[in-house]
């Protein structure tokens, strides 16, 4: 499933990608990107199951139209005449057991999908999984904490599944028993953070979270620009920290979101997706309680 909008020739590649590595049915939840855009895409893929949102939903909520259609009609999502890298424990593992979801712009290198079915199978309490970032900065274990939110922390990066806090929404397996036993994702965090949340309810209900290593994938698309990563990233840490720790683990992020941004102003080291304005109106929102999308002032690139 590829969450899009308004990059179709990304898209296009993404899918390509996708069934090159043997996802049969591919489900792609469009965020109100124009005509000729979803034009391209069907044009490129006219067998991909296109659903079609009136307005821009965000990542998560996109994403949770097309979990609901997934749970409602039961597709095969792994192809089991599909590619040679494929073992006969993950022929096992696909089917309609699991579905995996990605942005319109991620790129799994080589096996990448194999590599994830194949981690989950046999293992009866996997819920969610996810790919790794291979040499790349954010090439850690993903961990929730009580202050920052969601982090990443340093691993041996053995191959194969290691437990971890949540998975990365770049390129993410979910469990069909997992998603009806503890919900799809809250709408409220619009994109960046849900995956956080989703993990820690998949964890509090007794289910398994890993990430594979060697199952790599990158994600060349993501831009600070618009200021949107920023704002949202900041926000939804400080409404994940408030939701499963409360209001004085809050205020703490909140005064260490204060002193990032008084440095970053005086010229100190910034945050990877820096904007100041961005900044001072996730701070200003989260105090108004203010969820889902991010501003009209923003201008979102990234569903």
């Amino acid at each position: 499933m590829v969450v899009h909008r308004r990059r179709p020739a990304a898209c296009v590649r993404t899918v390509a990608a996708l069934r090159e590595q043997g996802v049969g049915t591919v489900v792609v939840v469009d965020n109100a990107s124009p005509a000729e855009d979803r034009n391209a895409i069907l044009d490129a893929h006219p067998d991909v199951v296109l659903l079609e949102n009136g307005e821009n939903l965000g990542f998560g909520p996109a994403a949770n139209v097309g979990f609901r259609w997934w749970l409602a009609h039961d597709p095969t999502f792994w192809d089991r005449s599909g590619t040679a890298a494929r073992t006969e424990r993950s022929q096992n593992a696909g089917g309609r057991e699991w579905v995996l979801l990605c942005p319109h712009d991620a790129d799994p290198a080589p096996g990448c999908i194999p590599a994830l079915v194949d981690a989950v199978a046999g293992r009866d309490d996997a819920g969610l999984a996810c790919a790794e970032y291979g040499d790349h900065e954010w090439s850690g274990r993903p961990h929730i904490d009580h202050y920052f939110g969601s982090v990443l922390v340093p691993s041996a990066r053995v191959p194969g599944w290691e437990s971890c806090h949540h998975p990365h929404g770049t390129m993410m397996l979910a469990r069909r028993a997992c998603l009806e036993d503890i919900g799809l994702f809250d709408e409220r965090y619009f994109a960046y953070g849900e995956e956080a949340d989703l993990g820690m309810r998949a964890r509090a209900a007794g289910w398994d979270v890993g990430i594979v290593w060697g199952a790599v994938v990158h994600n060349p698309g993501m831009s600070s620009e618009t200021g949107v990563p920023e704002y949202l990233m900041l926000r939804n840490s400080l409404l994940l920290v408030r939701t499963y720790w409360g209001g004085y683990h809050a205020f703490i992020r909140f005064l260490m979101a204060l002193a990032t941004t008084a440095r970053g102003v005086l010229g100190g080291r910034r945050t990877p997706f820096w904007h100041l304005s961005a900044r001072l109106c996730a701070l200003r929102d989260f105090l108004r309680g203010r969820t889902g999308p991010p501003p009209r002032t923003f201008a979102l690139r990234r569903p």
